[in-house]
């Protein structure tokens, strides 16, 4: 059949060799940029000491750019046709998520969504595009795409209309709002699921979390040269920059340390699961696009350019990663725990996560826990 304009008839979800294309690497490769603006300006809020200010704006603007890539992943996943339409679509798509990463900055620094929900706005209407023409073509699944295409383009309504509320109702209407996106995938599923492909979603959630975790890595080598460009290096700044890669190597093994597709099996009891799974993984990205935040931040710290105090600075480090590994435990580890008693090392070391914030040194501190932690579950598993 010809590349040009194929039928958009779902994929198979037994298909063997079914790897992430091209195009979905590009994808991937241009929602870094969104994903280096929302960690630089979080980087910049927390040293500033706006700490609360600072988190929700880098929550509210992280679930935009995860959201974007989580849908086009699960609907790539049922229905990538590889044909020129369907390429020309997520390139629009990929446009949308630069003009995303362009408005982040003010974003947070001025609360200015009008640069943001733009991008967010054409990445999603060209989505919903993709999920009218599935429904035209495939017409098994024509209930749920055709939800899907409707749910998407009510929601873009919403976000542009709340352009227009008074500052003081703008939040409970981003409330609002965020519930109702979350809410289109649970609606339109209910009509049957897509014949998403499980090892597919796998291979695409894992390339993220490599991304955010790079991200995390280039986040804190960018701070630390600085800082030792300016202070020519100290026993701080030698903590933070063992800390911070013993930290990345471990949350790397930790997330890695039990196949996803597994978990994404057809199964009534999985159904469920699955939701739990996919949308627990905001979680997962966002702590550990924070983490790189929080060392830059500590790094700043360390050199005196910044006014937090010690234990504020110390959170910064220890709160990300007590997020990232609670969350990757519940829901990527726990459900292949034969026991209770293998689950046990990783809430304790949260906890003793948590406590490194009183430490001198809380980025090496976090490192060596969650190495230390990697060595016990490894052996325990071995």
């Amino acid at each position: 059949m010809s590349r040009r304009w194929r039928t958009m008839a779902g994929r198979d979800p037994g298909e063997p060799h079914r790897p992430a294309t091209s195009l979905e690497l590009l994808f991937d490769l241009c929602f870094v940029i969104a994903v280096a603006q929302a960690s630089r300006s979080l980087h910049a809020a927390l040293a500033d000491g706006e700490y609360a200010i600072g988190v929700l704006r880098f929550a509210l603007v992280f679930f935009t750019i995860w959201w974007a890539w989580m849908n086009f992943t699960w609907f790539a996943s049922a229905y990538d046709t590889d044909d020129v339409p369907y390429r020309l679509t997520v390139l629009v798509q990929i446009t949308g998520s630069l003009v995303l990463a362009a408005g982040v900055p003010s974003a947070f620094e001025e609360g200015d969504l009008r640069v943001i929900t733009l991008g967010y706005v054409m990445l999603r209407s060209a989505l919903a595009a993709l999920w009218l023409r599935a429904a035209w073509s495939d017409p098994a699944h024509r209930a749920t795409t055709l939800r899907f295409a409707v749910g998407v383009t009510a929601c873009q309504f919403g976000w542009v209309g709340l352009l227009g509320l008074p500052a003081a109702a703008r939040l409970p209407g981003i409330a609002v709002m965020l519930v109702a996106e979350v809410a289109v995938p649970v609606w339109a599923q209910s009509a049957g699921m897509t014949p998403w492909h499980p090892r597919h979603i796998a291979e695409r959630y894992e390339l993220f979390t490599l991304i955010v975790l790079g991200e995390s890595v280039a986040a804190t080598t960018v701070a630390v040269q600085s800082a030792f460009d300016r202070n020519h290096g100290t026993g701080p700044l030698y903590a933070v920059a063992v800390g911070g890669l013993l930290m990345a190597y471990a949350m790397w093994w930790l997330y890695f340390a039990e196949p996803a597709h597994t978990l994404l099996a057809t199964t009534h009891r999985s159904h469920r699961r699955r939701f739990t799974w996919a949308y627990g993984h905001y979680l997962i990205f966002a702590s550990a696009t924070a983490e790189g935040a929080g060392l830059a931040a500590y790094a700043d710290h360390v050199t005196r350019r910044t006014d937090a105090s010690p234990l504020a600075a110390g959170a910064a480090v220890t709160v990300p990663a007590a997020v990232f590994l609670i969350t990757v435990w519940a829901v990527h580890l726990r459900p292949h725990q034969r026991t209770t008693a293998e689950g046990i090392p990783y809430p304790a070391a949260a906890v003793g996560i948590l406590l490194a914030a009183y430490s001198p040194a809380p980025a090496l501190a976090v490192g060596a826990l969650l190495a230390v932690l990697v060595v016990v579950v490894t052996v325990e598993r071995r």
